[in-house]
């Protein structure tokens, strides 16, 4: 039984399949469909039902609190129960924390970008990035443990907000959402999320740039680039084409360095280095020289003090020397 928040990196830029942004419309159609309703929850600002269409709101409220997601489901008697003790003890922090509850028969996308493998499944957001929690039931007193683990973290990362919980009841009353107290960002930062949120990948590469060159040393803003031109390479494409493209052509440089971003996106960190390390000894002088330059990329995405990162970065040094 896991009741701990597990150790992370300093730097917490794993993805939340970024790919899922790649697939709006499809999600869109999918929730015009129809279906039951998201959540067994209250709908204010800190605790609210959210999808696969929706969670961008909630990335983006991670910057300001932690937000633990709960992947439940109606048919599970467990997963129900669960959702109202965590909407008990959220409360209980008094804004600290919000509770996002996806239904994870409506929200494929979640499930996989968080690696579910069985309802109800519990993590937890931070600035934007995965922080694994549990699965299963827990009992009140190991959860409360969890989430005292799961706000230092956030403390370390600088995410140390509070929504009012008493704005949040009255506008949940009055039906307007409480909008959460957030420190602005720099303007090009800002700019390029305001484009990424539109799907425009270019303009926020345009935009990242332009902040680095401004400051060499915003590394914030080299890890923006190096997600925004990941997007814009996954713009368009779909999960199957990418797939089935690699399997049926190993040796194509450029198939391979697809769905190495794919796998990347979804979260399959290890499987994304080895592909891309793997093929690197059958390329030519200029194959490994865009391998290389690749993988350099996925590295800031990653984060360069990642664990990972650092093995495959040794790997790589000694395919090159």
């Amino acid at each position: 039984m896991t009741n701990a928040v597990p150790p992370q990196p300093a730097h917490l830029r794993g993805a939340v399949d970024l790919s899922a942004l790649v697939h709006r419309e499809e999600r869109a159609r999918a929730d015009a469909a129809g279906g039951p309703p998201a959540a067994p929850a209250s709908g204010d600002a800190i605790v609210f039902a959210t999808d696969d269409a929706g969670f961008g709101s909630a990335l983006e409220l991670s910057r300001t609190v932690p937000v633990v997601v709960v992947l439940w489901a109606s048919w599970s008697e467990q997963s129900v129960a669960l959702v109202g003790s965590l909407e008990r003890l959220v409360r209980a922090r008094a804004g600290r924390l919000v509770l996002a509850a996806a239904d994870a028969d409506r929200s494929p996308q979640l499930v996989q970008a968080f690696q579910a493998q069985g309802i109800p499944t519990v993590v937890a957001v931070v600035a934007g990035q995965p922080v694994p929690l549990f699965a299963g039931v827990q009992p009140d007193d190991v959860i409360d443990q969890v989430f005292d683990q799961l706000l230092e973290l956030a403390a370390q990362h600088g995410v140390t907000g509070r929504i009012d919980a008493e704005d949040a009841s009255e506008d949940a009353e009055s039906g307007e959402p409480a909008a959460p107290e957030e420190p602005p960002l720099p303007p090009l930062h800002q700019e390029a999320y305001d484009a990424i949120a539109q799907g425009d990948f270019a303009a926020a590469a345009s935009a990242y740039r332009t902040a680095i060159a401004q400051d060499p040393r915003d590394t914030l803003a080299v890890a923006g680039l190096a997600q925004a031109n990941l997007l814009a390479r996954l713009q368009g494409k779909t999960l199957d084409a990418i797939r089935n493209r690699a399997a049926s052509a190993p040796d194509d440089l450029d198939a391979q360095l697809d769905v190495a971003d794919l796998d990347l996106s979804g979260g399959h960190v290890d499987d994304a280095f080895d592909r891309l390390l793997t093929l690197f000894p059958k390329l030519d002088a200029a194959g490994r020289a865009r391998v290389r330059e690749r993988m350099v990329e996925l590295f800031e995405v990653v984060g360069t003090d990642d664990p990972r990162v650092a093995v495959a970065r040794r790997r790589l040094a000694s395919l090159l020397y």
